[in-house]
């Protein structure tokens, strides 16, 4: 687990201790101005039902307390969110007690230093975060009706509940959800899935080696349609609802090795009623010994054990949060590295869907793996988990969860980024089990030395979202976003021909343009257009509506060496050879002849042309020209080209005297000059 300090979270600034301190100095208790105690921070989509009041825990009970009796799972009962797993993930943390100091700081009390504020720490993609809220809580009746403690006087949970709300924008947004996505949230580990009825023989033991180790472990029911949700079954189970495992245990009963699950309700109520339940017969031939350490205080507190392969039978889905990446098959452990990546998917440029979608998929972030250090066994064992970023906090904007997966090719030499056609011809050599709506999906390999291609994707193409890499891997490896250079291999332009060795297509353009010039014998911005126009309108294999007035801007700065704002023939001829190939260019990717082509095909017309942008040029590119359904028309892509060209040769000339500090300058000035 990371011990790196917290960042701070407050829209002003300041800190848990700063905050508290004002507070103190003035006599004052804590408002939080971020997550205010209003109808908003409950929900988004619906109407409070109830008449709710906002009450301190002081203004509750006579002697509140924030831990009492130190924090344990029976602190953990559900009020009406449907945040279960959430809970079932709080009431493994109350296990893990280092884990638990770092989420729940324990230097807060309601004692002499009390200020109505607390704070509570989350990992957060990749870093922890410390988050701070006011103790105003919503209450109908003085009664709490959010997670709570059994005792009316301990509100550590309910405060923690507030804080994750906080993080994730709404008490509502936490309707719903995967155990694995708190467990991770309060350690910053790594998930591991398992489905019972298809799970490997030993996975008794990999469950009693997760607890060894100090993993969290979470189990729920599959449900079939919304209506079983939450569902009782005649044996005291829930489907559709999430139960924290928080012990295994063999005992010896009748002569005979017998494996145990203990399972807790985040209820606090609510036990299975089958065979080794609380007072079931079958403890009736267990030692009286062994029997008390195990049952310890046994109650109706929604905590209780089963046979394992009850277990199995019952339950459908067994999540496993590791500290670290260590095989949970393996005795042996090991020194992880892991290296990091965040991108993301923007429609028209990088969101190309999955591998059945050819034509896009190649436009997805690509990500190198470098396994050059072979384990023991001459293979390279590595994790890879991908996460998608904040879609909680989207949800009041009508978004969810996307569905997401990877695959993993083996890299071909020297490519920075790897086209269409190699992904067409070429099998992927490991990938996610399957693609799935979940905030993560995570997935253990062991591979041969080499080099790897990681490409990470949603399901289908044109969807947005932000992502988070995490690869881990038993020996040292080093790792690279694939496209991120930014770069141009643009000769000079050949001398134009002397008037007598004019083609017969110059002689036509140049009537044309002495035509429209003036005495000064050059062309402004309005006659460039008029001609331009004019002369690409009988090319019929162009279809288009005309060049705009700010596309014949672009071609006169790039055009107009001595600065006159208007060009004269012989910089139109050097011009028009351009022309052409941007012409020939278009018309391979316009491979409808419908005018226009797919701003996912951008990366390889500009490559074509001798440029190169990263991943996130290209999508601020794409955001800027393409059309609703990702298409670029002739104009956009012409306005794109000059503008580009004329950037890199601005930089070109500036790189000579100042190498190293063009690429940031390119971004600068590709914004400014793309408009975006």
């Amino acid at each position: 687990m990371s011990t790196s300090q917290a960042e701070n979270t407050q829209s002003d600034g300041k800190s848990f201790e700063q905050l508290r301190h004002e507070c103190l100095m003035k006599g004052v208790l804590f408002e939080d101005p971020d997550f205010p105690a209003k109808d908003s921070s409950l929900f988004f989509s619906e109407k409070v039902p109830v008449q709710i009041e906002w009450k301190r825990p002081t203004e509750i009970c006579k002697n509140p307390k924030f831990i009492l009796d130190g924090a344990d799972r029976t602190d953990i009962c559900q009020g009406q969110l449907g945040d279960c797993w959430l809970l079932a993930a709080v009431a493994s943390l109350t296990m893990k007690k280092e884990a638990l100091a770092r989420v729940v700081p324990p230097d807060q009390e309601f004692d002499q230093r009390y200020a109505g504020i607390f704070h509570f720490q989350f990992w957060n993609h990749n870093k922890w975060l410390d988050v701070v809220v006011d103790d105003r809580l919503p209450t109908v009746r003085n009664q709490l009706i959010m997670l709570h403690s059994a005792s009316s006087n301990e509100f550590w949970s309910a405060l923690l509940e507030k804080a994750y709300a906080k993080l994730n924008g709404s008490y509502e947004a936490l309707k719903g959800g995967s155990t694995m996505e708190a467990m991770e949230d309060f350690t910053g580990g790594v998930g591991e899935m398992y489905e019972t009825k298809a799970a490997p023989g030993d996975l008794f033991n990999i469950m009693k080696k997760a607890l060894d180790r100090g993993s969290m472990m979470g189990c729920s029911i599959d449900i079939s349609s919304s209506a079983e949700s939450e569902a009782k079954t005649s044996t005291g189970l829930v489907k559709g609802h999430a139960y924290s495992i928080t012990g295994v245990e063999e005992v010896n009963a009748r002569g005979q090795k017998v494996k145990l699950v203990r399972i807790r309700n985040p209820w606090g109520q609510v036990e299975w009623n089958g065979a080794w339940s609380d007072n079931s017969r079958e403890w009736n031939y267990v030692d009286s010994a062994e029997k008390t350490r195990i049952l310890q205080n046994s109650a109706d507190d929604g905590e209780f054990w089963m046979e394992f392969e009850d277990f199995k039978r019952n339950y459908d889905k067994v999540e496993i949060c590791n500290m670290s990446p260590d095989s949970l098959t393996e005795d042996t452990k090991h020194q992880w590295a892991v290296n990091v990546f965040e991108g993301n998917w923007i429609r028209g440029s990088t969101a190309g869907g999955c591998r059945n979608y050819i034509d896009t998929f190649w436009t997805n972030p690509q990500f190198k793996l470098l396994l050059n250090d072979a384990d023991g066994d001459n293979t390279c064992s590595v994790v890879i988990a991908l996460m998608q970023k904040n879609r909680r906090k989207l949800r009041k904007e009508g978004l969810d969860l996307e569905t997401i997966g990877f695959a993993v090719y083996e890299a071909p030499e020297g490519e920075d980024h790897v086209g269409k056609d190699f992904f067409r011809y070429n099998a992927s050599k490991a990938r996610s089990r399957t693609y799935i709506n979940m905030r993560e999906v995570a997935e253990r390999f062991t591979l041969p030395p080499g080099h790897y291609l990681l490409v990470p994707t949603t399901f289908q193409p044109h969807h947005e979202a932000d992502f988070l890499i995490r690869v881990f891997s038993e020996t040292k490896a080093e790792a690279l976003e694939m496209g991120s250079n930014v770069d141009a291999d643009l000769p000079d332009p050949p001398m134009p021909s002397p008037p007598e060795e004019e083609t017969k297509e110059e002689k036509g353009l140049r009537r044309l343009f002495e035509q429209l010039a003036g005495s000064d014998q050059a062309i402004s911005v309005r006659e460039l257009q008029e001609m331009l126009n004019g002369v690409l309108s009988r090319r019929k294999e162009i279809k288009f509506d005309g060049l705009s007035l700010s596309t014949c801007h672009s071609i006169i700065n790039l055009m107009d060496v001595d600065n006159t704002g208007k060009i004269e023939f012989q910089e139109f001829k050097v011009f028009w050879e351009k022309m052409k190939k941007w012409i020939m260019l278009f018309l391979s990717f316009d491979t409808d002849r419908s005018g226009k082509m797919s701003s996912y095909e951008l990366r390889g017309a500009l490559k074509a042309a001798g440029m190169q942008l990263n991943n996130q040029l290209l999508q601020l590119v794409g955001l800027r020209f393409a059309d609703e359904n990702y298409e670029i028309d002739f104009d956009d892509y012409l306005t794109c080209i000059v503008r580009l060209e004329n950037m890199f040769r601005v930089f070109q000339a500036m790189d000579k005297f100042n190498r190293g500090r063009v690429q940031m300058n390119i971004m600068q000035f590709l914004m400014l000059s793309m408009n975006v």
